[in-house]
């Protein structure tokens, strides 16, 4: 992993990294091996000292590729669930997979945002999420504002913080999962305040939906 950093660095100033960012981002989203993070927070460091990469392209590719990596694992948990492989059956995943379906039924949007700073969080989240049928309109909207605030928050702090998150990514991560919850209670809030408006006919519980 230290080798792809070292040449994804080396190679900031040429046009086709975005694309290699994007394919970290998505592939980091149901593989959490893949270094997302170092990635762009090492990018947007050598873009406040070198102006390459664009800031601006580098939150851009990677929250697409977020979003993108973040939805494929939804999918994939949708189709195969969360026993079809040996790595999904470990006691770990299978700790994280319990833990992320009664998460999901508590508190559905502070989960899906702080998830996606935590690496093997966020596959255990998106993976249930797929496979215990959340409503995926809704997935999709909580998955567009965690994409847009997990990459906005690591190419800022590697601008402005880069050379000492470098050497200090638990610190990096505990800020941006404090920053996460913040979100993620006020989005609860706020559809919890706008479900208490509805008329009754539409707050009548939807049936869930076949498997």
């Amino acid at each position: 992993m230290q080798a792809i950093n070292d040449f994804i660095l080396a190679a900031a100033g040429q046009p086709w990294v975005l694309i290699l960012v994007f394919a970290c981002c998505v592939i980091d989203g149901f593989f959490p091996p893949i270094p997302s993070e170092s990635v762009v927070v090492g990018l947007a460091a050598v873009a406040a000292t070198a102006d390459v990469p664009n800031p601006v392209l580098l939150a851009a590719a990677a929250a697409a590729g977020a979003f993108l990596g973040d939805n494929i694992a939804y999918l994939i948990g949708r189709r195969t669930g969360t026993q079809r492989w040996a790595w999904m059956r470990r006691a770990r995943m299978q700790r994280a997979f319990r833990w992320a379906g009664a998460e999901l039924r508590k508190r559905p949007a502070s989960l899906i945002l702080v998830a996606r700073f935590v690496p093997i969080g966020r596959v255990a989240v998106n993976l249930t999420a797929g496979a215990t049928h959340f409503p995926r309109p809704r997935f999709v909207g909580l998955t567009v504002l965690s994409a847009l605030m997990w990459a906005s928050y690591s190419v800022a702090i590697g601008l402005f913080f880069g050379q000492w998150f470098e050497e200090n990514h638990l610190l990096g991560v505990i800020v941006a999962v404090i920053c996460a919850i913040g979100l993620g209670i006020l989005v609860d809030l706020a559809i919890s305040r706008l479900r208490g408006t509805l008329p009754e006919d539409a707050k009548q519980p939807v049936p869930p939906a076949e498997p």
